[in-house]
């Protein structure tokens, strides 16, 4: 055995090999290199199990990127601490201007036993697949916009404007079968561009099908329902801020999800000076992007639709008293702030902010055990 008892590592991650560096306990304890390893189970394990055989303990950490959360499950599996770092919290010093992998491992390794590191959260395997079909949904949703605003462009560069109102609705689809090109390299474009978009529309289709029924078999699938109760959250959008956030028991207060989802202001305070400045905008953006659009509801008086009275059906009255409240607050609220002559994406911005705390109580409420 050591003479430290614990240990921290940091792993450099790469797609082919890992930096690996530790910091021994202590605060005069050794700071060094290690080596690289093969970015393979296998490899990962043994060096591990290796570190693990000269002390008791080893806290282990990583920046979050593009390699995933596999190091972490395999960490965690071996009975050891892992954690996967925020990058943009990371400590910097703002001389230096080397940075290699190696200088990038026993940097972390330092400032992980320092315990100034600050963590993502982790989701498991599931969730993770969910939210990765969440996103794939969006990416559709997102070539879908562009498809078809390319075709908008190209029409309106060749003088073909459509004036019956909005776009894509059936009578514009009739429309777009009507336009007809001088030159054939015209209309193929235009036959190209048509035929794209319906098949982006297909995947779409397909993607919200596979949602609604993998969704109910899902752990969060609860969870999803009583979302829903409130108003403007949609089956999309409650299905994006469960894969989003995951459990919201993490939050310990509202205020801390709505810093996670960028809804607090700036601020730069000296003395008696306060300097606060427009939405941080940090975090997720993609939960955020789904309570704006949702917030874009509470314009209208509050009312129990049709459609949103069949999604309170079977929900505990808890979840239904808390959206019924937050739906009057939030109206109310919205109408006031715009009377005050306050612009409609700071009230939408203001409602959200607010919308996220209601979610974060009816998750607390029906969270999974």
């Amino acid at each position: 055995m050591g003479e430290y008892s614990e240990a921290f590592v940091a792993f450099d991650v790469a797609k082919k090999k890992h930096a690996v560096a530790i910091a021994e306990g202590g605060r005069t304890g050794e700071v060094r290199f290690v080596g690289e390893v093969e970015n393979s189970p296998a490899a990962i394990e043994r060096t591990i199990k290796k570190l693990g055989k000269k002390y008791d303990r080893l806290h282990v950490c990583f920046e979050a990127g593009p390699t995933g959360y596999g190091l972490c499950r395999q960490v965690r599996d071996l009975g050891h601490d892992c954690m996967v770092v925020a990058p943009a919290l990371i400590p910097k010093r703002s001389g230096e201007r080397i940075k290699t992998n190696r200088r990038d491992a026993v940097t972390l390794a330092r400032l992980h036993r320092a315990g100034e590191l600050t963590g993502v959260w982790v989701p498991d395997v599931v969730h993770e697949a969910v939210r990765d079909l969440v996103r794939a949904r969006e990416t559709a949703g997102d070539d879908l916009r562009r498809k078809r605003q390319q075709l908008l462009s190209f029409l309106l560069r060749h003088g073909r404007i459509y004036e019956g109102g909005g776009h894509w609705t059936l009578a514009h689809r009739r429309w777009l079968a009507r336009p007809s090109f001088e030159h054939m390299a015209q209309q193929i474009v235009f036959q190209e561009k048509i035929d794209a978009i319906e098949d982006a529309a297909q995947r779409l289709r397909r993607l919200d099908e596979q949602l609604r029924t993998i969704v109910p078999t899902w752990s969060m699938a609860r969870v999803v329902e009583a979302y829903q109760a409130m108003r403007g959250a949609s089956f999309l959008v409650a299905v994006i801020f469960a894969a989003e956030i995951g459990d919201v028991r993490r939050f310990d207060t509202p205020p801390q999800l709505m810093a996670f989802l960028g809804l607090v202001p700036g601020e730069r305070s000296t003395g008696d000076t306060v300097r606060r400045s427009s939405l941080t905008l940090a975090g997720n953006r993609r939960a955020r992007r789904a309570l704006v659009e949702a917030a874009w509801t509470y314009r209208y008086p509050a009312r129990v639709s049709e459609a949103l009275r069949l999604r309170l059906e079977g929900l505990p009255k808890a979840v239904r008293d808390i959206a019924w409240k937050a739906q009057i607050r939030l109206c109310t609220r919205y109408r006031r702030l715009y009377a005050a002559g306050k612009k409609p994406p700071v009230v939408v911005a203001a409602i959200a902010r607010e919308m996220a705390a209601f979610l974060w109580a009816i998750g607390r409420e029906v969270a999974p055990s």
